[in-house]
């Protein structure tokens, strides 16, 4: 066997896990930065909520609804917090997941940590980064 295959079945991704800052905004009471745990997507998961987050309008052309994207890879793979915890969701008097995610984060910070999500998922450029390669 090679050296490669013996790397890939000593590593398998079931649970590749990362902890991550993603703003200064989230501190402490002694000022140390705070992290969020976050999971690597797995096999089609991806393109699972990229075909989720598609809108078709009525001219027939077909959108991404980048929101409802990150919003749903954050919310799927973040683990700490858990922003499908039932509790802190009714504590803020949200309905959804994605109601607690919108009441607890900036929308910059959603974004943020939806790329470092994508990124521990082997996805080694931003959506962001790809479009300003092309305008220049």
């Amino acid at each position: 066997m090679s050296t490669l295959q013996d790397f890939l079945n000593s590593n398998p991704v079931d649970n590749v896990t990362d902890d991550v800052a993603i703003s200064d905004r989230f501190r402490d009471a002694d000022g140390n930065l705070l992290k969020f745990t976050i999971r690597a997507m797995k096999g089609n998961t991806f393109e699972d909520i990229r075909k989720k987050s598609m809108n078709i309008r009525k001219n027939g052309k077909v959108e991404m609804d980048a929101q409802k994207f990150n919003e749903t890879v954050v919310i799927d793979h973040t683990v700490v917090p858990d922003f499908k915890d039932a509790a802190s969701i009714q504590k803020l008097g949200c309905i959804t997941p994605s109601d607690y995610l919108n009441r607890v984060l900036l929308p910059g910070e959603v974004a943020e940590l939806a790329e470092q999500i994508q990124r521990l998922s082997g996805f080694g450029r931003s959506m962001e980064d790809l479009v300003e390669d092309a305008k220049n």
